[in-house]
């Protein structure tokens, strides 16, 4: 799947990645870091996409929450979530000033 997007085929990527994130969540646990690193993969593709607002829904209300509690705030991981949702804040076009002060708090963290 890592390729698709390399091949400009960020569609199936899309869906491919979302079939393998639900699928790990189902078998191992949303808290498992297979898991987490599915997610990862699909707020990439999301972030492709440009679908930025999905792909911040999916960082902030599942993924960061659960990386931090699982696997601890300094778990490699769960800093790369982190600077992912901090990046998309800023690329963003319709990031307001609340959002780039939010990225700003993030990277500081």
């Amino acid at each position: 799947a890592s390729c698709l997007p390399l091949l400009g085929r960020h569609d199936e990527a899309l869906v491919f990645d979302r079939e393998i994130y639900e699928r790990r969540v189902a078998t191992s646990g949303v808290s498992h870091e297979s898991s987490i690193l599915s997610g990862n993969n699909l707020v990439v593709s999301l972030r492709y996409g440009a679908q930025f607002s999905e792909a911040k829904t999916l960082l902030r209300e599942q993924l960061l929450p659960v990386a931090r509690q699982s696997l601890g705030s300094d778990h490699n991981l769960t800093l790369t979530l982190s600077e992912q949702l901090s990046e998309m804040l800023e690329e963003d076009p319709a990031a307001t000033s609340d959002d780039l002060l939010e990225a700003e708090t993030i990277m500081q963290d």
